[in-house]
């Protein structure tokens, strides 16, 4: 299993922690999920009256690491800045760099990104960038000071799953010793099995979960899926083929006549 800048997770879902009916709700769902990673976005506009701390607190007890993000930023100083607060906060090197550039797709501005995730390297931070599967990106990331690449599956929210699965496998194949995580668009545990299934290090969703009918038990199939996807991978399956191929030989087979 591989690490993320040194950390070996034990379960390879990362799950966020946004649009759950209840705090109650959002517990049981990561204690049925068994969530390796638990990502957060910072609030700026709850810090005079400590507002946000009781949620700090629960989320500090479901005794996992914290992914701070950058939610919702548009700019590299906002990403920056926001880093900076949610360091401070959750007191932890690690964030998921997330600079937008696109309103209705929230696709990575991938020029601010790659300057981003450059600044925040160079003061200290174990980036996660959230990016497009695009590999000249990637290396820019790459020598930018990331060690974790996080390509879209498709756009947040969406649900659609794995959009491009040509270029994943891509990614996959062009950087095989870099950490990968399929993050944002991934609809059903089918969808996070399949990423598994290609050889990425691990999934990480929010809305399919949060959003689901019963959150708990959506966590708990998104749960079962990776490690399913994760162990087909390991087992090396067969190469798809266009001729049926019998499973019981025939050679030595009687003839009757």
């Amino acid at each position: 299993m591989r690490s993320f800048y040194g950390t070996t997770l034990a379960n390879p879902l990362m799950l966020g922690t946004a649009q759950y009916p209840s705090p109650a709700i959002l517990a049981e769902a990561f204690r049925r999920s068994g969530a390796g990673v638990a990502t957060v976005s910072l609030r700026r506009e709850s810090g005079a009256d400590r507002a946000g701390q009781d949620f700090w607190a629960m989320i500090a007890d479901l005794g996992v690491p914290v992914l701070p993000n950058t939610a919702g930023c548009h700019s590299v100083k906002e990403a920056v800045t926001t880093a900076h607060m949610a360091r401070e906060v959750f007191d932890t090197p690690w964030i998921k760099l997330e600079v937008i550039g696109h309103t209705d797709t929230l696709q990575p501005d991938v020029f601010a990104l790659v300057e981003a995730a450059r600044v925040l390297s160079e003061d200290g931070f174990q980036v996660f960038p959230y990016t497009t599967e695009d590999l000249v990106v990637a290396e820019k990331l790459l020598h930018a000071g990331c060690e974790v690449l996080m390509p879209w599956g498709a756009p947040i929210g969406s649900g659609l799953g794995l959009a491009n699965e040509y270029a994943l496998r891509s990614m996959r194949a062009h950087f095989p010793d870099v950490p990968l995580v399929v993050d944002a668009g991934i609809g059903l545990p089918s969808h996070a099995a399949r990423a598994m299934e290609l050889g990425f290090d691990a999934v990480l969703l929010n809305t399919a979960v949060a959003k689901a009918g019963d959150p708990a038990m959506m966590a708990e199939a998104f749960s079962r899926a990776v490690l399913a996807g994760q162990a087909a991978y390991a087992a090396d399956p067969i190469e798809p083929r266009d001729m049926a191929a019998p499973s019981t030989p025939v050679i030595g087979k009687a003839f009757l006549e």
